[in-house]
């Protein structure tokens, strides 16, 4: 097969990490996003370290973290001597796999020759400087914006979430978790157990992946369990069940051109093939979903690249589903039609390999990259994306071997909109109504007790969220499974 000059291929993958526990020390988080992209420079097996391909790239995609305002891919591309190259920064709410499909849709475009995306956080070491006294060690970025940014197109939360004790994500996952356990007819305790192995068998993969944050087995009955060292954070998740933000990571990939790849000597062994992405940007909130606990958008995603690649999820080698909470992969596993697949990521996932804010799938990309490079030769890798509470969805194929089909990326989010069923939110709703969803977020009510929240359906094909501290509440919605009971609803106020 000859090989069209403007095929996509990511050529250098790289993900480092560092552990400070000395206040001020480490690298912030641009620096640490600058040493991996030099990093994946040297992986790319480039003459030179890959000074010239790095040196040339033209444009630069970083995902939003908590490094504030400014352009970080400006500071990178100079440091390596691109400083002609073009930036963007992708606000929270865009998808990280809207970066990698736009590097690679531009290369096949003629737009750009050699992109870099890169993303990353120093959120363990900045911890240990928070009350030190000590000056931020941040160096400041260009006081100039970059070139480009990509804003969501709605909102993640509905207002009444915000107001009604529902804006952390665990506490909204929960709320997911509890509708999909009662939608599989589980009870609290087959759900508790199936959950916590699920999770076990994420960390034990992380304990064989060099760039893993937490690199040791967990067992399933350590992670159900709550105890002062795994405390219950909202019903039915421990802290093991969370994604680790608290982590000082950044990852890189370098993507160009075939052509560029043979013109910088790139090993043809280094090369990767993305061979198609989809997502759906579609953005409805948890309390206006019906049902709970669907997602038609990974529905869409999954039936698209399993027509244009031929590759489904369950068929592909790998698969790395986007780990933020269980209730994410288990979604995920029904839309996608994954069955009882159990190697369900080649990471170790959010908990376990670590959740740098806004950028994992940089990390999950570039392990699924290592794994296609050693892989038997046809080898495909299925990466999956969120965005919010699985509000966006997205996917991507990639392979160790070329397609006769050129790359394309789809965006299903109009596809999305016909498949969705939606009701409406009210906020002021006297009556009795069903609970579609609850939790009890520890710690979130008045004087830090307990708080009790309820996704309830009410007349008029409705919903509307309460909340109560009420002990006699809490500790019923603590035993027992409470979807589909009946509960009293006084605007905000929920009651039995």
């Amino acid at each position: 097969m000859t090989m069209d000059p403007r095929t996509p291929v990511l050529v250098g993958v790289a993900a480092v990490q560092q552990r400070v526990d000395q206040p001020g020390g480490g690298l912030d988080a641009v620096e640490l996003t600058a040493r991996a992209a030099g990093a994946a420079a040297e992986d790319s097996g480039a003459p030179a370290g890959g000074t010239k391909l790095l040196g040339s790239v033209d444009r630069v995609l970083i995902p939003r973290g908590m490094w504030g305002p400014g352009d970080p891919g400006r500071r990178i591309a100079e440091r390596y001597g691109a400083a002609s190259a073009r930036t963007l920064v992708a606000e929270l709410g865009v998808l990280q796999q809207t970066l990698l499909t736009r590097a690679i849709t531009g290369i096949v475009a003629g737009d750009t020759d050699v992109a870099l995306v890169a993303g990353g956080e120093a959120a363990y070491r900045d911890r240990r400087l928070r009350g030190t006294g000590l000056p931020s060690m941040a160096k400041p970025l260009p006081n100039v914006p970059p070139d480009q940014v990509l804003s969501p197109g709605g909102d993640i939360l509905h207002r009444i979430e915000i107001d009604r004790g529902l804006p952390v994500p665990v506490r909204q996952y929960a709320i997911l978790e509890t509708a999909l356990r009662y939608a599989e007819g589980l009870t609290p305790e087959e759900h508790a157990a199936k959950v916590a192995e699920l999770w076990s068998r994420f960390a034990a993969r992380a304990v064989d992946n060099p760039d893993a944050w937490h690199r040791a087995p967990v067992a399933a009955e350590d992670i159900a369990t709550a105890s002062p060292a795994n405390p219950m954070l909202s019903l039915p998740y421990t802290r093991s069940h969370c994604s680790r933000s608290g982590v000082d990571q950044a990852a890189a990939l370098i993507l160009c051109s075939a052509e560029a790849a043979e013109r910088f000597g790139v090993p043809r062994d280094r090369w990767v093939f993305p061979l198609a992405a989809a997502e759906s940007n579609l953005m409805i909130p948890i309390v206006a979903r019906t049902p709970l606990h669907r997602s038609p958008g990974f529905a869409a995603v999954g039936a698209f690249l399993a027509a244009y690649t031929g590759v489904s999820a369950a068929d592909a080698t790998y698969v790395d589903l986007y780990s933020c909470f269980p209730a994410a992969v288990r979604m995920q596993m029904a839309e996608l039609g994954l069955g009882e697949r159990e190697d369900l990521t080649v990471t170790g996932g959010m908990p376990f390999a670590g959740g740098p804010l806004n950028s994992y799938v940089l990390h999950s990309t570039v392990a699924m990259a290592k794994e296609l490079r050693a892989g038997d030769a046809g080898a495909t890798g299925y990466v999956t994306c969120v965005s919010g509470m699985v509000t966006k969805q997205a996917g991507a194929v990639w392979s160790n071997a070329p397609s006769d089909t050129p790359f394309h990326g789809e965006d299903l989010s109009a596809r999305t909109t016909e498949a969705a069923t939606t009701c409406n939110v009210v906020g002021d709703y006297k009556g009795l109504g069903a609970v579609d969803g609850y939790t009890v977020a520890t710690g979130a009510g008045p004087d830090g007790a307990d708080l009790a929240i309820a996704v309830v359906a009410v007349p008029g094909e409705s919903r509307t969220v309460a909340t109560t501290a009420n002990p006699d509440v809490v500790k019923a919605f603590g035993s027992g499974e409470w979807v589909g009971k009946h509960v009293h609803v006084n605007g905000a106020e929920l009651a039995l």
